[in-house]
């Protein structure tokens, strides 16, 4: 690290305290009179460093910044990382971070300068003597790989930018905020909010109910009201659970651009989420499909006209941009989308100040659990899913069941016996997310057997809380998890995840090294602010917005999302439906029992013409 004074003491002394409390033990600090750095007297490339921080006077390092930045640029070799600059004075004012393009700064923003990290084999002599945001302006010019995280790394007394204005953007789901994909949605929204757009959520189950899905292709006053609003942009999501079909966004693509978030990949089939075996999509899905009872259900007679439907939508002149939360969801879509299609990739946004590590002993006492065991993990909106390897899981589980290991499962699980393993906690859903965190934070691993995710948004949650995550190399936990840095990815064999837990069950200094890196690794990558520089880049890139030089801006409020702020603010919170009565889940498993998981076509027909008829009824009271 290098700061450059011009013989001043003001400020210095910060600077210097903030470098101080960094506790990094591979670094070195100099102090370099003004008159050096004009000369061009130090050279960063004389071989004493792998990186070099340039950190005027005055300007403060924000507590582990510079492990969060040297992090990022050990994982992506990148010639610089930045990270978000707060800007203060009286207050924060508000943060920022350089383009990716590089472009010189607008008028209005302050000279930047500790927030990013070079690789000094990209500096020569004469770098001191640059301002470090040309430096990275040279480095974007020339074709270098940059990166960015999304925490803060700097602290900067610097005047209040002007306001900016953002996009009007219209949230559509179709059943709100319910289930993961309705979490990832709300999170998104709010984090576009904080980086000064304007969002206003509609969900399509408040015009069409539910049990009407299957049947259901137009939503009349949903799509007037939209028109009305004439938004700058719609972000679709999670639609099936209020239609089958992507019509809508057909109609509304005619008038309005249109982002559709994968986050799963309905929409590029004829009715399901996921293709798992099936080789059906090749050729296009039809009445052959193997699953037309299991959700998102669709009559075998209707699949092949509803997968033409989708891909004219998804490859027509008007055709949504997808947006993928994963590499490996970004390659699946342009594997199954129509030739012409367009594909982009973001990150999604966590609570990242919510979701941080505890007192691990601490949070055992409060939430009732041992303080001595062994405590593995597992989670999911339904724990007992199919979808989720429940069998492969408990297998797993039992193999290292002995005095000592206990486990806890989160998520809806109507029958906690059948999975027969000993010295299991069960709460059930948590619908509160700092309450989550408390569980996530109070256990040693995290596993899950699943095979089947875009992304996957536990080992995430789970990572920021200190505890790493144990999948299968599959799907989207390719991102989800970072093999030997977040936690371990093993092949799917048999075998494989219980020989791996077994190993990490009784390797605490290895649970303890991926659970700290797991945390710093995810604060980067899926903040708010992460998740708000991830899509505006998508969308300069798709033409939706114009190119963006100088800094990408955020409101003041951005800074409670972390951990560090004084005051914390985790959003609307909530994160899943509340446990079900007693009486409700004896009928499910009742249901499961005599029917199995899936809904036959005649009871899918009962329950529409009941949630029709019960509309009526409304309709009528209300009348008069």
């Amino acid at each position: 690290m290098v700061t450059v004074s011009d013989g001043s003491e003001a400020g210095l002394a910060d600077t210097l305290a903030s470098v101080l409390a960094q506790g990094y033990p591979e670094a070195r600090h100099d102090v370099l009179p003004a008159r050096a750095a004009e000369a061009g007297s130090f050279t960063p490339s004389d071989g004493s460093s792998d990186h070099v921080l340039i950190l005027p006077a005055g300007d403060l390092l924000a507590p582990g910044a510079l492990v969060a930045l040297a992090l990022e640029a050990a994982l992506t070799g990148a010639a610089a990382v930045a990270g978000l600059r707060v800007r203060y004075g009286s207050g924060v004012t508000g943060l920022d971070v350089p383009s990716l393009r590089g472009a010189a700064p607008a008028a209005d923003a302050a000279p930047s300068g500790g927030e990013i990290l070079f690789a000094r084999v990209h500096l020569d002599g004469t770098a001191m003597s640059s301002p470090p945001a040309a430096l990275w302006t040279r480095l974007a010019a020339s074709g270098a790989r940059l990166a960015r995280i999304g925490r803060p790394v700097l602290l900067q007394r610097a005047p209040e930018p002007p306001p900016c204005r953002g996009l009007s953007i219209v949230s559509l789901t179709g059943t709100g905020r319910r289930g993961g994909a309705g979490i990832a949605q709300r999170r998104l929204g709010e984090a576009l909010v904080l980086a000064g757009h304007r969002v206003a959520p509609i969900v399509l189950t408040d015009e069409s109910p539910a049990a009407a899905a299957e049947w259901t292709d137009a939503f009349p006053r949903t799509e007037a009201a939209i028109r009305d609003a004439a938004p700058d942009l719609v972000i679709a999501g999670n639609l099936h659970g209020a239609t089958r079909s992507l019509d809508i966004l057909g109609r509304l693509g005619t008038t309005i651009p249109v982002a559709l978030v994968l986050h799963d990949l309905f929409p590029l089939t004829g009715r399901c989420a996921y293709p798992k075996g099936c080789t059906r999509l090749a050729a296009g899905c039809d009445a052959a499909c193997p699953t037309p009872d299991e959700y998102p259900q669709l009559r075998r007679g209707r699949i092949a006209g509803h997968h033409a439907g989708k891909r004219a939508i998804l490859g027509g002149a008007n055709r949504p941009l997808l947006l993928a939360n994963s590499e490996w969801t970004a390659a699946r879509a342009r594997d199954y989308a129509p030739e012409g299609a367009r594909v982009g990739q973001i990150a999604l946004a966590f609570p990242t100040g919510i979701f941080a590590p505890g007192d691990r002993r601490a949070l055992r006492r409060r939430l009732g659990l041992p303080t001595d065991d062994v405590l593995v993990m597992f989670s999911a909106v339904i724990v007992d899913a199919p979808d989720k390897g429940v069998a492969d899981l408990v297998a797993a589980l039992r193999r290292v069941a002995r005095p000592g290991i206990g486990f806890v499962a989160i998520g809806r699980l109507d029958d906690p016996d059948r999975l027969g393993l000993p010295n299991l906690h069960a709460p059930g859903p948590i619908a509160e997310e700092a309450e989550l965190a408390a569980w996530y934070g109070a256990c040693d691993l995290h596993v899950t057997a699943s095979r089947l995710e875009t992304l996957g948004q536990t080992p995430i949650e789970a990572g920021l809380c200190g505890t790493p995550t144990l999948a299968y190399r599959a799907t989207g936990l390719t991102t989800a998890v970072i093999d030997g840095v977040s936690g371990r990815l093993v092949p799917e064999e048999p075998g494989a995840l219980a020989a791996a837990l077994e190993e990490l069950v009784g390797d605490a200094d290895t649970r303890q090294r991926l659970g700290a890196f797991a945390r710093i690794a995810f604060e980067n990558r899926f903040s708010h602010a992460a998740a708000a520089m991830s899509l505006d880049e998508t969308l300069v890139r798709a033409g939706l917005l114009p190119p963006r030089g100088g800094r990408l801006r955020f409101a003041p409020a951005m800074l409670a999302r972390f951990a560090m702020a004084a005051e914390r603010h985790g959003g609307e919170g909530g994160t899943v439906d509340a446990p079900s009565p007693r009486f409700v889940r004896r009928l499910r498993r009742v249901k499961h029992a005599v029917l199995g998981r899936n809904l036959p076509f005649w009871m899918r027909r009962s329950l529409y013409f009941a949630a029709r008829m019960r509309g009526a009824l409304r309709r009528a009271g209300a009348g008069a």
